[in-house]
């Protein structure tokens, strides 16, 4: 356990002990004025006036009632809601709700006083139990928010069955009492927000609970430090008053420690108090003089030493005085804005400068030496709406000399420094994938491999404290089984396991390697071979990235619902804690129960995919593993087609949600896997009958884990199949088509990134979709060969290296000033020293003008979207991790690895034939025969020739020619009598194979001594 969360309360400092502490204890609100009512006519005497509520629920004022009836079947609590607008809130004012209620069959539904307009926050949220017979619910609550539009609401959906509302003596006043003064030094006090921004150790069951912070406190710790809540990173003026104050209950009862103190060595206390708490609710308030600066506080509850198990909530948690914090201002650096990793000799080499000057200024290009290497003039672009930049584009494609350590100088300033290097990306390539062993469940993770800072136990494993992934109850009885669903990675900064995330994630993944098979810069999969990566399977004749894939995989397969089950075939939408972990967590520390959600059909869709590709992929190297993969897939897409429409469902726990109510593109991109692996017309008939099929599936803002068609359509032109020539024309069309219009938003972009410059283009995870953006740009030129497809996806990712309005590489360990704190339990060095910094080739999730975290929220209100960015691990709106986001990296960092040459491949000097004589007569097998004729003008003495087969397609004999299998990919050399080939010359030479079954189509590449022939 981290040290300063033990934090002891130590003895005070001379400093400290000259600390004026004074000190007030309240059950009650402080005095104010008269309470201000703000709902007339709440006991509906006069009718409903003054009373909205959504279409599906009508009013009716009956008997001096407010009654609704509500329909059974919607999925969100605020599918059906009522309420009265106008509610003035003021930030610190004291609010008193009441209301009697009752519903025509017992049911929870929520009551929220919020703001009525986005983002609708809420001041107050709780879930309210209601029976057959009228209750009166009383809640008091001191409000976090300012503003003239607020809203009383209660949201009535969600609900399987019908039933009837009513409500009746409705009154909310408030008392605007004048609050403490000064600014609120802690953030997410009244737990709106979860439980974002505390730490919790050494307790269960800890999370957000009906809008309080509640953990469960074990009997036996020796001392009130043994366990504790709080929040860190607290700022404190010397001299300054502060007030601290909380509402508090402990059930059945305790004595806990309230503490202002140094969050570190020597844990300096500037307040303690030892409060009796019980299961009445009490509000406490404590005052004290904080005798140094610091902005290393901390508000910390020590909850240890009960001698019995309690039950212990916490709300309106705040801290007022001080100095507020002045406005942030992110360090940029340098106003030359460049790739920090560097540019390939021969590709493109742009960069920004960020200038009042309006027209072209001098730039120099210099060596490490200091040498000026070349020179040029600006471009300049004028204001950038992304960031309200006033920029101009340096472009120093011309210069191709290779070296390390150079900078651009314009307008007296002098960039990051950065490399021209042709393997700038290799090692890129590995740290991307290797970001996936160390965030795999269920494995120990070997220092040996990754580093001794890295390794650590198995976690969930149910070795205590953990509860364990072998033995998985459903959340709230929605199933009466458990499942084994061990392994797969931890999705993101939580230690939850997403089938929809995982599924793009593999996907992407698998198709790294596929894109091997028919891509000419990739070497026929060189770079991905067995060996190229850190994992602990390597050397067992398997490419490492499908190693990697398949621990994913086998997870995914263990969420399908067992046969004779309801749904059976079905998969688990996720799994997750019970209740959400704090900061730090590692996963053999999670002492939380695991739980199951239901089963959905977007969930079953990506298992239906994944296993699809997974079963052609594996079959050269583990045919037991590919038929699963198969039979899993099959199983999958029947139970989807049988349950079409079945939503997820978030029962709630310490997860996150990934709801999608689309799943259209999901058929589309399972189908088309199906398809892709089988050849069988009844999924071919399913991808032409999709309106994806034909319809645009390239947004301009990317594609992502819910919206999946893009996998199905860029597999569809890459991967070799019997689709129509014309509909296989057209698909390759539209991934140019999509291409152009990517290059054409690049080049509109004065940070050069494919991407619009609207704030609707910076969202959660933008950074990934940017990259799947830069896929369909690679995809592109491997498809057609055209060097202003290759230029744009290299071009693309210099956003993500550092050419952006923050001067930040968003990859852990990659450029100059790259991000390191991103959010996430396990690699938390920013919240503990020992812990390490996310390994290198992690990728955060980049600018987010939603602000969807409080912390975000807080530090960059009002930001330009490209500005909308902090490198703080408290902020997973804009810095988490997850393997969806590290997945599009690892798939254009394959890609970029492959573009060493920086060129084009030469023109082909060949052409090839591959002539499929058919099956056997017993299908076992067929026999194919390969002409490829020298069409250049000098004689070819001595050749290689190479191609993949689709699947499980292997070699029994061949003839004139000597041949090799590996996986896949067939290589074949002359024999004695056919090493040269006169130019206009034709060799020939065939095989016999067996196939499993399935389709054989035609290879897609075919490459005589490395370069790619025509096809004839």
């Amino acid at each position: 356990m981290t040290s300063y969360l033990r934090g002891r309360v130590t003895a005070l400092t001379a400093a400290a002990a000259a600390a004026v502490l004074a000190l007030t204890s309240l059950t009650a609100q402080p005095a104010s004025a008269e309470p201000t009512q703000h709902i007339p006519g709440g006991d509906f005497t006069t009718g409903t006036t003054g009373w909205w509520s959504t279409d599906n629920a009508p009013l009716s004022a009956t008997g001096g009632e407010l009654c609704a009836d509500v329909a059974g079947g919607t999925t969100n609590a605020w599918d059906v809601s009522l309420g009265h607008n106008g509610i003035p809130l003021v930030k610190g004012a004291a609010y008193e709700l009441s209301f009697r209620a009752h519903a025509s069959v017992p049911v929870t539904v929520r009551a929220n006083v919020q703001l009525n307009e986005a983002p609708y926050t809420t001041a107050l949220s709780r879930a309210v139990a209601l029976t057959t017979q009228a209750q009166t619910f009383e809640y008091t609550f001191t409000s976090s928010l300012d503003s003239a539009d607020g809203t009383l609401t209660f949201q009535l959906g969600g609900s399987a069955g019908a039933f009837r509302f009513c409500l009746d003596d409705v009154s909310l006043t408030s008392d605007a009492a004048t609050p403490p003064a000064g600014p609120e030094q802690v953030k997410n006090g009244d737990f709106a927000d979860g439980t974002a921004g505390w730490y919790s150790y050494g307790t269960t069951a800890t999370g957000a609970d009906d809008g309080r912070l509640c953990a469960t406190v074990p009997a036996g710790l020796a001392n009130p430090w043994d366990a504790g809540i709080g929040q860190n990173n607290v700022a404190l003026t010397a001299g300054a008053s502060y007030t601290l104050s909380f509402d508090a209950t402990a059930t059945p009862g305790a004595t806990v420690r309230a503490a202002v103190q140094l969050g570190a060595d020597p844990y300096t206390s500037y307040l303690s108090r030892d409060i009796a708490l019980t299961a009445t609710r009490q509000h406490l308030e404590y005052s004290f003089t904080a005798p140094e600066d610091t902005t290393a506080g901390q508000v910390a509850f020590q909850v240890g030493g009960a001698a019995a198990e309690y039950r212990l909530c916490l709300d309106n948690v705040s801290l007022i005085g001080g100095e507020a914090e002045p406005p942030y201002v992110p360090e940029t650096g340098p106003r030359v804005r460049v790739n920090q990793v560097g540019y390939l000799p021969g590709g493109p080499k742009n960069a920004t400068l960020v200038t009042e000057t309006t027209g072209a200024l001098d730039w120099q290009l210099k060596t490490a030496a200091g040498d000026v290497a070349a020179s040029g003039r600006t471009e300049p672009r004028g204001v950038d709406a992304a960031s309200g930049q006033n920029v101009h584009t340096i472009d120093f494609s011309a210069y191709r000399t290779a070296g390390t350590g150079y900078t651009l100088v314009a307008d007296g300033q002098t960039s990051h420094p950065f490399d021209i290097s042709s393997t700038l990306y290799q090692q890129l390539r590995s740290d991307a994938l290797q970001f996936f062993y160390i965030q795999r469940s269920g494995i120990a993770i070997d220092g040996n491999l990754v580093g001794d800072q890295y390794a650590r136990p198995a976690g969930h494993l149910g070795v205590a404290p953990n509860k364990g992934d072998t033995d998985v109850p459903c959340r709230a009885g929605s199933c009466d089984y458990r499942l084994d669903v061990r392994g797969g990675w931890y999705d993101a900064g939580d230690q939850g396991k997403y089938v929809v995330n995982g599924g793009i994630a593999v996907q992407q993944l698998m198709s790294s390697f596929e894109r091997t098979k028919t891509a000419v810069t990739a070497a026929h999969g060189a770079g991905l071979a067995d060996s190229t990566l850190r994992v602990p399977e390597r050397g067992n004749q398997v490419p490492d990235i499908l190693d990697e894939a398949r621990w994913e995989l086998e997870f995914l397969m263990r969420m399908q619902v067992p046969a004779g089950r309801p749904l059976a075939g079905m998969a688990h939408h996720k799994i997750h804690d019970a209740n959400w972990t704090g900061l730090p967590m590692q996963p053999q520390n999670d002492p939380e129960q695991r739980e199951l959600q239901p089963p959905s059909t977007a969930a079953t869709l990506n298992l239906a995919a994944t296993a699809a590709q997974c079963a052609r992929l594996f079959a050269p190297y583990d045919a037991a593993f590919s038929a699963k993969c198969l039979t899993a897939a099959r199983t999958a897409y029947a139970a989807a087609k049988a349950n079409p429409a079945k939503p997820a469902q978030d029962l709630g726990g310490g997860g996150g949600g990934y709801g999608d109510d689309d799943v259209s593109d999901e058929f589309y991109w399972a189908a088309a896997e199906l398809y892709l692996t089988t050849g069988e017309a009844a999924f071919l008939t399913d991808v032409t009958a999709s309106e994806h099929h034909t319809g645009d599936v390239f947004a301009a803002t990317g594609f992502g884990w819910g919206s999946t068609a893009a996998l199905g359509r860029l597999d569809l032109a890459t991967v070799p199949s019997a689709l129509p020539a014309t509909d296989r024309k057209r698909i390759r069309q539209s991934v140019t088509t999509a291409a152009d219009n990517y290059l054409a938003t690049l080049e509109a972009q004065a940070y050069g990134l494919p991407m619009p410059g609207n704030a609707g283009s910076y969202f959660w995870g933008a950074n990934s979709n940017i990259l799947n953006n830069v896929q369909v740009l690679a995809t592109a030129f491997d498809l057609t060969g055209a060097a202003k497809y290759r230029d744009g996806a290299v071009q693309g990712v210099d956003y993500i290296f550092g050419r952006n309005a923050l001067n930040q590489s968003y990859v852990t360990g990659w450029g100059e000033k790259a991000s390191q704190n991103q959010h996430t339990r396990i690699y938390a060095h920013e919240k503990d020293a020992a812990l390490p910094h996310p390994p290198a080739g992690s990728l955060a999730g980049g600018a987010n003008a939603g602000l969807d975290d409080p912390y975000a929220k807080a530090l960059l209100t009002g930001c330009k979207p490209m500005f909308c960015y902090v490198d703080d691990i408290e902020s997973y709106a804009t810095n988490e991790i997850a393997i969806n986001w590290n997945s599009a990296l690892a798939w254009v960092a394959s890609f970029l690895a492959d573009q060493e040459k920086s060129q084009p491949a030469p023109a082909a000097s060949c052409r090839a034939g591959y002539t499929d004589y058919g099956e056997w007569a017993d299908k076992a097998g067929f026999t194919a025969q390969l002409a490829v004729t020298n069409t250049g003008t000098t004689t070819i003495d001595g050749w290689t020739v190479r191609f993949a087969f689709l699947g499980g397609q292997h070699l029994r004999e061949a003839w004139s020619a000597e041949t090799t299998q590996s996986g896949a990919t067939v290589t074949a050399r002359p024999t004695s009598t056919n090493q040269r080939i006169q130019p206009g010359a034709t060799v020939y030479f065939g095989f016999n194979a067996t196939t499993p079954g399935g389709p054989n189509p035609a290879p897609e590449l075919i490459t005589l001594n490395g370069t790619a022939c025509e096809r004839s």
